[in-house]
């Protein structure tokens, strides 16, 4: 009767074991999720700034020598990514491509100019850095004019600023929710325990021994719950990924692996603050209060 009673709790005791990793590994896995996307959120935005064209109109007189050795010169400056010389013959297809093939019918001569197209380093790509560049730009004496989309610039930054915003709060909640949940879970699991933990107090066990099995169980659940929800962060990432090139360019894989470490350390920091927080507690409490 006594083994098969044994049996039954130590069944229990890994059931219980077992939810507790299971529910830390999914908390885990959300927290490490919006850490991803908030870490490549840089890499992002980046993106998106560096894949925005300014166009250099040049004046009427300027050849096309001339032109090549402007862009050749323009893509010399530390601040621009790519230059591209754009013919006129070039800049009459693309206008066909938004106009219609008639649209020069009109004029007895092209009036599409040559022009160069520019993307600038995402650090310059703000409304006042722009600025400093369109004016350096029209001091050249080829130059007759500089256009980008100022009103998507202001909205790019603005969005970007909100969304870091958001996503900062989101971890922050995530953090507190996360451990709220684990440490429930662990409460859960030791509380399960707490006759163990009031015999050994009452045999002058001090708290540090009586913590001390708790706590490598505490470090053993955090490491195994971080590398489950490590594990499902990466599979889920390499689905996402895959056959995008540009998810894959934009994902950097060395803020996933500090992601990651940081979630198994997070894991066994939790687990470890938890189990001491209610060891302290449960050793401590009257014989009476066991029952409840």
């Amino acid at each position: 009767m006594k083994s098969k009673g044994k049996n039954i709790v130590h069944k229990r005791l890994i059931r219980s074991y077992v939810t507790s990793v299971i529910s830390i590994s999914l908390v885990l896995l959300l927290v490490a999720g919006v850490a991803v996307f908030a870490a490549n959120a840089g890499s992002v935005a980046r993106w998106f700034k560096e894949n925005m064209a300014v166009s250099v109109l040049l004046k009427q007189s300027v050849s096309e020598k001339e032109g090549r050795a402007l862009a050749d010169e323009l893509a010399a400056r530390p601040d621009v990514k790519e230059s591209r010389f754009i013919s006129k013959e070039e800049g009459a297809e693309e206008m066909k491509g938004l106009l219609g093939d008639d649209f020069l019918s009109v004029f007895e001569s092209s009036p599409i100019p040559i022009s160069i197209e520019l993307k600038l380093d995402g650090g310059v790509v703000t409304p006042d850095s722009l600025s400093v560049v369109k004016e350096q730009l029209l001091q050249h004496r080829f130059v007759e004019e500089v256009v980008y989309q100022e009103t998507l610039v202001e909205t790019l930054n603005s969005n970007l600023r909100r969304i870091s915003l958001i996503l900062g709060i989101a971890i922050v909640l995530l953090l507190i929710i996360s451990f709220a949940l684990i440490g429930n879970t662990v409460r859960l699991n030791i509380y399960a325990r707490r006759f163990t933990i009031h015999t050994m107090s009452l045999v002058g066990a001090k708290r540090s021994f009586i913590a001390r099995p708790f706590v490598w169980h505490a470090v053993i659940q955090g490491v195994v719950s971080g590398l489950i929800a490590c594990g499902l962060l990466y599979g889920l990432l390499k689905l996402l990924t895959r056959g995008s090139d540009l998810l894959t360019r934009l994902l950097d894989m060395r803020i996933v692996w500090g992601v990651m470490a940081g979630t198994v350390v997070l894991g066994v920091i939790i687990c470890i603050l938890s189990t001491l927080a209610v060891v302290s507690r449960v050793a401590y409490i009257s014989k009476d209060d066991l029952y409840y």
